[in-house]
């Protein structure tokens, strides 16, 4: 499908970021703060067109059943990079979905519609899944490859498990938020002053 975002420079965290919002919505993690969505509830497919509107799509955005089941799919399969334990496994993850889908790197404006950037998906009318796989792959891999560090996670609260990216220099984290990693800690704390007391 054709999307404006570039995928040189800072766009390159818009589409891995696009990867991590959309997987929050097609694949929501369990948890007391998460159950807005779930796949195949009437509700996910303008969810997903409002991540994609959000991250510059251009309209009109019109996604079938299969579309959707086929974005489903990919984001099962991109779930393995941002659940990768260290990062040679998200390398060899992103490796295997690019040498299974990749096409030939490529130049589009989309017929004028957007400014120069890198496809990696078959045509500028790819299918939803195939499109959203190699782009994020893509994004994932450059940012990989720059920080020499995994790309992306999913929080590390129980109570939370969203996707995210990484991009700050430094040690992977392990939260999508500082408010989940306060309040993670907090809760630690408050635990421990337990386990002394009794």
């Amino acid at each position: 499908m054709t999307s404006q975002a570039a995928l040189l420079g800072s766009s390159v965290h818009d589409a891995a970021q696009r990867a991590a919002d959309l997987l929050a919505v097609l694949l929501p993690p369990a948890g007391p703060r998460n159950h807005r969505l779930s796949p195949g509830r009437a509700g996910q497919r303008a969810a997903v067109i409002e991540v994609l509107r959000a991250h510059g799509e251009p309209e009109p955005i019109e996604i079938s059943a299969a579309g959707l089941d086929s974005l489903r799919r990919a984001a099962f399969e991109l779930r393995e990079v941002f659940t990768a334990g260290d990062v040679t496994a998200a390398a060899d993850t992103i490796n295997g979905l690019l040498a299974g889908r990749a096409h030939p790197p490529r130049l589009t404006t989309h017929g004028g519609a957007s400014g120069w950037h890198l496809h990696v998906d078959s045509s500028d009318d790819a299918p939803w899944g195939e499109w959203f796989l190699t782009s994020s792959c893509l994004a994932l891999a450059v940012l990989l490859a720059e920080r020499q560090s995994l790309p992306a996670g999913i929080c590390a609260s129980p109570s939370c498990g969203r996707p995210f990216v990484n991009v700050g220099r430094g040690a992977a984290r392990r939260y999508c938020s500082a408010t989940c990693g306060t309040r993670e800690r907090v809760a630690a704390h408050r635990a421990a002053g337990r386990a002394v007391r009794r």
